[in-house]
């Protein structure tokens, strides 16, 4: 940036001011060192101290320290030009500055900052980025409409005016995991070149229809994690979706796109499956409710499985009322069962979760006991965890390998070094490996419904809150190991599971689950919606 390109750029004030001494040399010096990517110089004219705030349209940070760690962790900041400045003085040491910018890509932003002279000379307080928003955030959504596919229109009958009332999803709108068959719209399954081969659906899902006759409307198709193969909510072709519940934070997965169309506003409610945790963990790590159904109670027809044996359908919303339409409408016409209020915990579990999870989740139960909503509460053991989870692990990875692998074995490079990774090694499960493993689930599903005995189980829904999307790959796969762990008893038990933005920490929300008997997902997300009365 030339010395002639800072001079030319208009700078207003309002009639009879002038810009105090330093303020303006400080304003381009932040300009230069932001557009350099100068990390030291960027954090000295940023205040010191915990109040130093900067937000944008991801969330809020607060304190110089969390501040300074977004950045060493983006890599640089999107290239734009200052088209105007806009000064008023505040105080005789305050001035709020606004700035117009302009991207490369066209459009118009704002800057807007509250500088303060300090000893060491004037520094920003508080700031404010706003950026033109794209059309469509690739990384949330393939294929998005206004709507994409709309919903059952119910009007009433000349003959019986009264019949037909408003549907249930009136006014929802869905975004769809690509794992689902939608008609019209090939499924991606968040892999690029499995797309490129898929033809059109002619008939859509069942699970999208229902949604579909309740009222709703496809928004769109939302992003995935390559063939749902992860809960980490990253994909190395279309990118990761924002975590609005926590800046910086990744979203979860591998439900990731619905996810963040559900916590930014995008859609009312987001469709997808849960194989290990796929709509549980995104939920817990954004703040959402998400249910896991019984295994069985809504049709996977029409869907791109990973592991027959533990996919299963389930939805992502902001609040218990829509998630508890959403789900009604699902699986009506099968039969379901009514829960008493007995529940359990498996204190072991515990230790799979980081300190401050385990901690929050400790302080829920200690609320809600003391409310009289736990009054059956016992204590359970579900055996060697380590052992559930291989068992779990061996026989998801053998199906996995079984659907996928020959079109793996046909793309090389086609998925990125994470997933490719994990597909490699469920290629060496053997048929001995995968038999016993299939004997050893069976035993497990039988020990655990014995052990809780239509009791609900209490467990957090993640082991951590949301990692940071800057985590190193061992971070995130000691989280994944955890929160598999957690995550594995309801697919091994075949039982629907629930998670409840209920667990509040430091550093971003938590969910506390509930594994509720099979075919018992209405009243389950019912007694989630009594612990969250007055909550949320």
């Amino acid at each position: 940036m030339s010395d002639s390109y800072f001079h030319s750029v208009p700078v207003h004030l309002p009639s009879g001011s002038v810009a105090p001494d330093g303020l303006l040399d400080a304003f381009w010096e932040y300009e230069r060192a932001l557009m350099a990517n100068d990390l030291p110089a960027l954090d000295r004219l940023f205040a010191p101290g915990e109040n130093t705030m900067r937000g944008d349209a991801a969330g809020l940070l607060v304190g110089h320290d969390t501040i300074s760690s977004f950045r060493n962790g983006r890599g640089g900041a999107p290239s734009r030009v200052i088209a105007e400045v806009h000064l008023r003085p505040v105080t005789d040491d305050a001035v709020l500055v606004v700035a117009v910018t302009v991207p490369p890509k066209g459009g118009r932003g704002q800057q807007t900052q509250l500088w303060r002279k300090l000893e060491s000379g004037w520094a920003v307080e508080v700031a404010h980025v706003a950026t033109p928003a794209p059309a469509i955030n690739s990384a949330v959504w393939r294929v998005v409409g206004a709507p994409l596919v709309a919903g059952t229109v119910h009007t009433a009958h000349e003959d019986h005016p009264a019949s037909h009332g408003p549907l249930p999803l009136d006014g929802q709108t869905v975004a769809v995991k690509d794992l689902f068959s939608v008609a019209g719209f090939a499924v991606g399954a968040g892999v690029p070149a499995y797309l490129a081969g898929s033809a059109p659906a002619t008939s859509t899902a069942p699970a999208v229809l229902a949604l579909l006759v309740a009222g709703a409307d496809v928004q769109g198709i939302a992003q995935t994690d390559e063939f749902a193969y992860s809960i980490a909510g990253k994909n190395p072709h279309y990118g990761t979706p924002p975590n609005p519940a926590v800046v910086g934070g990744i979203s979860g997965g591998s439900s990731s796109g619905p996810a963040s169309a559900v916590g930014l506003g995008q859609a009312s409610i987001g469709l997808g499956t849960d194989t290990g945790g796929s709509i549980r963990v995104p939920a817990s790590y954004q703040g959402l409710w998400g249910l896991r159904t019984t295994h069985g109670a809504v049709s996977t027809e029409g869907l791109l499985p990973l592991a027959e044996s533990f996919d299963t359908v389930g939805w992502l919303t902001r609040d218990h009322t829509t998630l508890r339409a959403a789900a009604a409408a699902s699986v009506s016409g099968r039969k379901q069962m009514t829960l008493d209020r007995r529940f359990a915990v498996a204190p072991s579990l515990l230790s799979l979760a980081t300190p401050e999870v385990a901690a929050a989740f400790r302080d829920l139960l200690a609320e809600l006991t003391e409310e009289g909503l736990l009054a059956d509460l016992v204590d359970v053991e579900l055996g060697d965890i380590d052992k559930l989870f291989e068992t779990f692990r061996t026989v998801q990875a053998a199906e996995a390998w079984a659907q996928h692998g020959p079109w793996i074995e046909a793309h090389p490079g086609a998925l990125g070094d994470d997933i490719a990774a994990r597909f490699a090694w469920a290629s060496t499960i053997t048929a001995e490996a995968e038999a016993l493993s299939r004997s050893a689930l069976m035993v497990a599903e039988a020990r655990i419904a014995a052990t809780l005995d239509d009791r609900i189980l209490l467990l957090p829904s993640a082991s951590s809150v949301a990692p940071a999307t800057t985590a190193d790959a061992g971070a995130i796969e000691a989280t994944r190991a955890g929160t598999l762990r957690l995550t594995c008893i309801a697919g091994i038990a075949r039982m629907p599971a629930l998670s409840v933005p209920l667990l509040q920490t430091a550093h971003g929300p938590a969910g506390l689950c509930l594994v509720g008997p099979r075919f018992g997902d209405l009243s389950l997300v019912d007694v989630g919606g009594e612990f969250a009365r007055g909550r949320v």
